[in-house]
Formats: C-alpha cells, sequence, structure tokens
C-alpha cells in the first residue's frame, strides 16, 4: 500500500515534471514497480510517466534494459555498475527525458558479505547529461525500505528537473 505522503510527493513531482516538459521511465528491480505505481496513482500522470520497467530477475534486467549479463555475473545485481545500465538502458528504451533505476536488497533475506539488506542502488539517466548514481542503506521492514528508496528516487528526479 502506498502512504499519503508518498502519493503526494508523486503528485508534486508530476506537476514539477510537467511543469519543465519531463516525461520520466523507470526500472525498478527491488521496489517492483512501486515507483511507477506510486506515479500512476495519480490521475492523469500519463503525460509525464511514459513507462517503466520491472526488472526483478536478472534476466529481466539484460532482457528488458540491455544490462550485460557478465557486468551482472562479475558485480552483482546490487551494484553501481548494474544500476546504471539499468537506467541508461531505460532512458534508451523510452522516450523520456529522464530515467530512473533501482537496484538493492529489501529484506528480510537476501543479503550477502558486503551487501545488507537495507541497501539500494540508485541511477538516474536524462538527456544529454552524465548518468547519476547513488547508495543508500535504509532501516526497517521490507516494506520500509522499499517506501523510503521510492522517496529517495523522487528526490533525486527532483534535483534533476529543478536543476
Amino acid at each position: 500500500m502506498i502512504g499519503a505522503e508518498l502519493l503526494a510527493d508523486a503528485e508534486a513531482l508530476l506537476a514539477l515534471c510537467r511543469a519543465h516538459g519531463v516525461r520520466l521511465a523507470t526500472a525498478e528491480s527491488c521496489t517492483g514497480g512501486l515507483i511507477a505505481a506510486a506515479l500512476t496513482a495519480i490521475a492523469g500522470s500519463s503525460d509525464v510517466l511514459d513507462r517503466g520497467f520491472v526488472t526483478y530477475s536478472n534476466e529481466a534486467k539484460t532482457d528488458l534494459v540491455g544490462v550485460p549479463a557478465d557486468t551482472i555475473a562479475e558485480m552483482g545485481a546490487v551494484s553501481e555498475p548494474v544500476v546504471r545500465a539499468m537506467a541508461e538502458g531505460a532512458l534508451a528504451r523510452s522516450r523520456a527525458g529522464v530515467a530512473v533505476a533501482v537496484t538493492g536488497v529489501a529484506g528480510p533475506g537476501g543479503a550477502s558479505a558486503g551487501k545488507p539488506v537495507g541497501l539500494v542502488w540508485f541511477g538516474l539517466a536524462a538527456r544529454g547529461r552524465a548518468t547519476l548514481t547513488e547508495r543508500m542503506v535504509f532501516r526497517g521492514d521490507r516494506a520500509a525500505i522499499r517506501e523510503a528508496a521510492v522517496g529517495h528516487v523522487f528526490a533525486m528526479i527532483r534535483r534533476s528537473v529543478a536543476g
């Protein structure tokens, strides 16, 4: 379920994107489509959200947004090179001006050495600009980590669109 605060944030983000003529695309792993769901919960969002890719499996990351399989094998799905490739692939496969990507360990399982529960990598690719990546570690249960990840993506988009 998407909380009221996140929905209000989504509505404000959509208004900002409209004002700047920005269309969005998403490539989501650990959030499983929650970014796109929060945006599309707002009526009229189709003028901003171009498309969303749910790339939960490694194969989906390769098939849908072009992440090289050898990069996943070498670095792991939860890594900076993979999230960068996800964002750039979503941008290349859309009509959006900005694409965001998320991959992480939402828990409660799935942690490994150096990749704790709550670790999330973020990517933002924008036409004509260098791709940005960020690493965060969130606390809480699976739902809290996923919601925090969506909020962080919205903040990244706001910073990118607002300049």
